[in-house]
């Protein structure tokens, strides 16, 4: 018969499924990388080629960092991948302009938090039924603008003060060109640490997990609802203005079908990641491992010349089953 000292030092034990929630997605970081390290190890472990993972996926980074806050809050901004786009076409076409090349790079991000912005007081201030219908809508202006400013035609030639941090590596002596640590990579740390600090040391990250646990008990307890979630709106307007910096940098021009879908991925990420389409729910170090993965899998099956349809299909069953987890996971929790 088990004693209570006994039963309290199983308490105080290792917890399987506490670490497997806590660190499940880096475990499976790590396993895909070494499945893959092994299968084509000449060409996943180059220097070049773990560079250009970093370096493909650091917008799609900005773009889920963002829609983490929005879905903490049990919501979802469709209008990222159209906000990206237009940040990068008005960059283009402001840096070919002559604009100071600093107040070009303020430029993207400023677009974004105007266009998230517009969603947060349209959902507050409309009363919409779900955030899906005004993100939806501004997903189809701000992918208008951008065909109506550019007439549909691709701008290039920024200049090289605003592609660099899409371009730019740092190699410390060690590694040759066009491997070494991205500039965008720095950017993507940055963020990461800063928007890790906004959510868990301040009380307004404090009042985002509480909206998205329970948003009656948040206005109940004091809590400005309807402003906290126009912050939230407009700072995933800002990850993807961003975004829209780095990936114009990358391409040293601003196109008007720029992240067509590109939302799909960074809702998955966050999902894949650990987040809850319920609310309440989500971390960064999680959504940053989520975006890796996806990352990784598209180079992997790239480098195993994997046919793009297969690829889609793949990607696919990987966010059903990530969500098919949180409903798990929510059952499990609501059980207990």
């Amino acid at each position: 018969m088990t004693n209570s000292t006994d039963r309290g030092a199983m308490a105080d034990g290792f917890n399987m499924g506490k670490f497997l929630e806590s660190y499940g997605i880096l475990i499976v970081v790590v396993v895909m990388m070494l499945v893959l390290a092994a299968i084509r190890p000449d060409v996943f472990l180059s220097a070049q080629n773990l560079t250009n993972i970093l370096k493909q996926n650091a917008s799609l980074a900005l773009l889920a960092l963002g829609m983490l806050v929005v879905i903490i809050t049990a919501g979802i901004d469709l209008s990222v991948g159209s906000t990206m786009a237009l940040s990068m076409v008005t960059i283009a076409i402001a840096s070919r302009a002559g604009v100071p090349w600093p107040l070009v790079l303020l430029i993207g991000p400023a677009v974004g938090i105007v266009v998230g912005w517009v969603n947060g007081v349209g959902l507050t201030w409309l009363r919409l039924p779900h955030p899906f219908i005004m993100t939806l809508g501004t997903l189809n202006i701000a992918r208008g603008l951008t065909f109506l400013v550019t007439n549909g035609a691709p701008v290039s030639g920024l200049q090289p003060e605003v592609r660099y941090l899409g371009q730019a590596y740092f190699d410390f002596g060690i590694f040759a060109p066009p491997a070494g640590l991205p500039a965008s990579l720095i950017v993507v740390t940055v963020c990461a640490v800063g928007l890790w600090f906004f959510l868990t040391r301040t009380s307004m990250g404090r009042h985002i997990y509480a909206i998205g646990g329970n948003p009656h008990a948040a206005r109940v307890s004091g809590i400005n609802v309807d402003r906290v979630l126009v912050v939230v709106y407009m700072i995933c307007g800002f990850f993807a203005g961003l975004a829209g910096l780095l990936l114009a940098g990358r391409t040293d021009s601003g196109f008007p079908n720029a992240g067509i879908g590109i939302e799909l991925d960074a809702i998955a990420a966050v999902i894949i990641g650990g987040a809850s389409f319920f609310g309440g729910r989500g971390t960064v170090l999680g959504v940053l491992a989520g975006v890796l993965i996806m990352g990784i899998l598209r180079n992997g099956l790239n480098i195993n010349n994997v046919s793009a349809f297969w690829q889609q299909i793949l990607i696919g069953l990987v966010i059903i089953i990530a969500v098919y987890i949180d409903v798990l996971r929510r059952k499990a929790s609501l059980r207990h």
